[in-house]
C-alpha cells in the first residue's frame, strides 16, 4: 500500500512511533567497485547530479510537510550519507546496521542484528526517525523494495510497512 503525506497542518503526530526508512537517492549502476573501501568514496559507486538533484527534492517534499525527526541515521556509504545530507532535514548520524550486505562488505546478520537492536530500542511514541540506506536493508527489515530515493514508513509499534508516495506531495 502507498500512502502519500497529508498537509502540513495535519502532520503534528502522525508519523510519531514510525522510522522513514529511504533508498539512497539515484547513484547509478549496481553494486560498487572491485576496489570499494568504505574510507574512500572515489572507490564507491556515488550520486550522480540527477541523484543529488532528486535528494534536494526529497529533502524540501518533507520538510514542506512539516515532519519533525527526532533522529537521522545513515548507512556509511559515500550515496547514503550524501543523500542524508542534501535532505537538509537536521544532522546525520553514521549508522552501521544500515550498510549494505549485497556484495558482503558488510556481514548481513550482524548488521540486520544491530539494526534490529535499534529499531528495538526506539521509541514508540517519539517523532519519527529518518533513516537512509540501501534497497538490501530496506527488503530485509519491511519485506519492500523501493527505487531510488523511494520511501518506506515502518511502525514500530506494529512492525508494519508500507511505501511512502512522495509524488502525491
Amino acid at each position: 500500500m502507498v500512502v502519500g503525506l497529508p498537509a502540513a497542518a495535519d502532520n503534528a503526530a502522525r508519523f510519531d512511533g514510525t522510522v522513514l526508512f529511504m533508498r539512497h537517492a539515484l547513484a547509478p549502476g549496481i553494486g560498487d567497485p572491485d576496489n570499494f573501501s568504505i574510507k574512500d568514496c572515489r572507490t564507491q559507486r556515488n550520486l550522480d547530479e540527477t541523484g543529488r538533484a532528486q535528494a534536494r527534492a526529497i529533502g524540501a517534499k518533507l520538510a514542506a510537510a512539516d515532519i519533525k525527526f527526532s533522529a537521522i541515521y545513515s548507512s556509511y556509504w559515500c550515496r547514503c550519507l550524501e543523500t542524508a545530507q542534501l535532505l537538509d532535514l537536521g544532522p546525520v548520524t553514521p549508522f552501521d546496521g544500515l550498510n549494505s550486505f549485497f556484495q558482503n562488505h558488510a556481514p548481513r546478520d550482524a548488521t540486520l542484528a544491530k539494526l534490529r537492536h535499534k529499531l528495538d530500542s526506539m521509541s514508540r511514541s517519539a517523532p519519527a526517525s529518518l533513516m537512509v540506506t540501501h534497497s538490501v536493508t530496506i527488503l530485509a527489515i519491511t519485506g519492500l523494495s523501493v527505487a531510488s530515493g523511494g520511501v518506506v514508513i515502518y511502525d514500530l509499534k506494529t512492525g508494519t510497512a508500507r511505501e511512502l508516495s512522495l509524488s502525491s506531495l
